[in-house]
């Protein structure tokens, strides 16, 4: 982005002025893709956002509110201020936050994206029209908030994302998703921390393996978007999910349980979410059938593990805008 002269807030801000936006879930990866590849998830964080003269307000709801900060590290006043920021607003007035967070934290389903976007987003919805930031810088707004775009991808745009680039430049390409792909999720009471995921990760792996993986994700793109008959292995991987295993073994042992019995099933993100890519509704019916019963005879140690068992969709938009009514 090229740099903008700074402005005074209240030149394109408006103290009252507010607007509501909504955020899907998404989860990065998608089996071989990994930090490429991400999918729009039909489970959507709300927020809405109202300029204040100075000063933070808080009415926060839902999963992970009783945890996060009512303070300026907030992840929604962060993503708000960096949008505002890269419109040239150095000095910036106060705001009132009210989320509804339906995205568990922690789960692999894209949560700090889905704020990220939804921050950035809403900021620069209330900027006047001629101030606000383009789509593009929009993205890179977002992606810079998160260090890389395969979630913040599918968050902004919805459905399935390839994404490349380095810091400031970073791109993305759509793929049409077919509308009988059905997403389901198994949702674990416990959470597995990214940093923890990707300090797992060697620092180098055999190129017969990564060569396979280029081709199982590349067989991906074609299966999501055309012959879904091939989504068993192109969901495979092995460059992430068999070395952060250790750190969800109830997760780990579920993926190899439904691939055992044909669902094309994968860690959701950087885990312990489950996710499975159904081809048709009666394959989505009998891999929630599946789910049930495995959860139901969990082996030694996933004893006290419960599972959330979520049939969602592929939303075809990502954040969506609203002037909100009580706007002055």
């Amino acid at each position: 982005m090229s740099p903008v002269a700074r402005r005074d807030w209240r030149e394109v801000l408006v103290p009252g002025r507010s607007v509501a936006v909504s955020v899907p879930a998404s989860t990065g990866n998608v089996g071989p893709g990994f930090d490429t590849l991400g999918l729009a998830l039909e489970h959507r964080d709300e927020i809405e956002l109202t300029v204040l003269e100075s000063g933070l307000e808080f009415e926060l709801q839902g999963e992970g509110s009783e945890s996060v900060p009512r303070t300026e590290d907030h992840l929604l006043v962060r993503a708000v201020r960096a949008a505002w920021r890269a419109a040239g607003l150095q000095e910036q007035p106060g705001m009132r936050i009210v989320s509804r967070n339906r995205v568990p934290h922690g789960r692999g389903m894209g949560s700090s994206a889905a704020c990220a976007v939804a921050g950035v987003v809403a900021g620069n919805a209330l900027l006047a029209e001629q101030q606000r930031l383009d789509e593009d810088a929009v993205f890179q707004v977002c992606a810079g908030m998160e260090g890389h775009p395969d979630n913040v991808a599918p968050a902004l745009y919805g459905g399935l994302t390839i994404s490349w680039g380095e810091p400031g430049a970073w791109r993305t390409a759509p793929v049409d998703v077919l509308p009988e792909i059905v997403p389901i999720v198994a949702i674990p009471n416990y959470e597995v921390s990214t940093a923890l995921a990707r300090s797992l990760l060697p620092q180098t792996v055999d190129h017969r393996e990564a060569a396979r993986n280029a081709g199982r994700c590349a067989l991906l793109i074609d299966a999501m978007s055309h012959r879904p008959e091939h989504l068993m292995p192109a969901t495979a991987d092995s460059l992430h999910q068999p070395f952060r295993a250790p750190a969800m073994e109830p997760s780990a042992a579920l993926v190899a349980a439904l691939r055992e019995q044909g669902h094309a099933a994968l860690i959701s993100g950087a885990g312990p979410t489950v996710l499975v890519l159904s081809d048709s509704a009666p394959s989505a019916d009998a891999a929630e059938k599946a789910i049930g019963e495995l959860a139901a005879h969990q082996g030694p140690g996933s004893e006290h593990v419960t599972w959330r068992v979520l049939r969602l969709s592929v939303p075809q938009q990502g954040a969506k805008v609203s002037e909100h009514p009580h706007s002055i």
